[in-house]
């Protein structure tokens, strides 16, 4: 038989109403007798019926999120540090990986409060015209006929960290390895970015499409430019897992990082230190976007304005152990 909130208040010895008030964190309730009642509601497996508590309020607290895809580490750190958040918050999250109009009808009927959609593909692009009756903010490339409020990082921004600092350290030949996808505007972005950054230094752009975003894609990519009989000095790349096929090509070509080859990735996450060769990277922190993330989306879900705006966030550079001076 399920624990109710009735076995919750006999065992506690406080009255149903403050049983309810204190799993509710209602601020009515005094804070030693709120953490007496959700001691015990924990040592007996108490479960709140969600569908019973939803019809009360007339709220799901829950939130929808559309991922382009799933075998990428810095989407699936950002959406583990997004769900944290939102839990946090007392909000539950469901993910889908269908396609933009498709998982939003879903996540409609499914009564979510709000919908987060992490722009990629044509896939992971809502069509013209599109309208939905849940708030919705997306994670993307802000651009005048966007139709809905966004978060953007800045990409073009980061890149031009990234040359910067690379120029800094008196490096000329620097080469870009990454995905060049009109589908996908965040790369679009990246790739137009480090154009602009090295044509704004006067220097020669040299770039490798890596046609994907995996690990293998970049390891193809860098194993191309690493065997040429002019090397560059140093490297940019357009996210960490491409980062990770470069590192491995790289070893394989006996080059030293950063003694040989300096390199810059893309994806400002915890992982970048992690690895045998601390990565100097740039990009918004993981920890801001989903923080911006959310508290964007529930500022919607409780104003109900969805009068368009646009966040674009400054990206930072984490200076680490792959880069060096000429």
């Amino acid at each position: 038989m399920s624990v109710t909130i009735k076995d919750i208040a006999r065992v506690s010895g406080v009255s149903y109403s403050t049983v309810s008030k204190a799993l509710n964190d209602s601020s009515l309730v005094k804070p030693e007798t709120k953490r007496k009642v959700v001691e015990t509601a924990r040592e007996l497996g108490y479960t709140p019926n969600l569908s019973a508590k939803n019809l009360v309020s007339k709220k799901s607290r829950t939130i929808g999120l559309v991922w382009p895809a799933i075998d990428r580490v810095a989407l699936t750190e950002l959406v583990a540090k997004i769900n944290e958040i939102v839990t946090e918050k007392n909000y539950f999250m469901i993910l889908s990986v269908n396609s933009a109009d498709h998982a939003v009808k879903m996540f409609e009927s499914f009564q979510v409060e709000g919908i987060l959609l992490f722009e990629g593909g044509i896939e992971n692009q809502l069509p013209p015209l599109f309208s939905s009756s849940v708030p919705i903010l997306t994670y993307g490339v802000a651009r005048e006929e966007h139709p809905y409020p966004i978060v953007d990082v800045y990409h073009k921004k980061a890149i031009r960290k990234a040359v910067e600092h690379l120029v800094s350290l008196g490096h000329s030949n620097i080469h870009y390895i990454g995905e060049n996808s009109h589908a996908d505007k965040r790369q679009y972005e990246k790739w137009n970015g480090f154009q602009e950054a090295m044509v704004n230094a006067q220097l020669a752009v040299n770039q490798t499409d890596t046609n994907g975003l995996s690990w293998y894609d970049g390891y193809l990519a860098a194993q191309k430019v690493l065997q040429q009989d002019f090397l560059p000095t140093a490297l940019i790349s357009g996210s960490y897992d491409i980062s990770i096929g470069i590192l491995r090509a790289a070893k394989e070509q006996h080059l030293r990082i950063p003694e040989d080859l300096s390199l810059v990735s893309y994806d400002n996450i915890p992982q970048m230190a992690s690895l045998e060769t601390e990565l100097t990277s740039v990009g918004v922190p993981i920890e801001t976007l989903a923080h911006t993330m959310v508290d964007s989306l529930l500022s919607l879900i409780d104003s109900k304005d969805t009068a368009h705006f646009t966040q674009r966030l400054e990206p930072e550079i984490q200076i680490r152990k792959s880069t060096s001076p000429v």
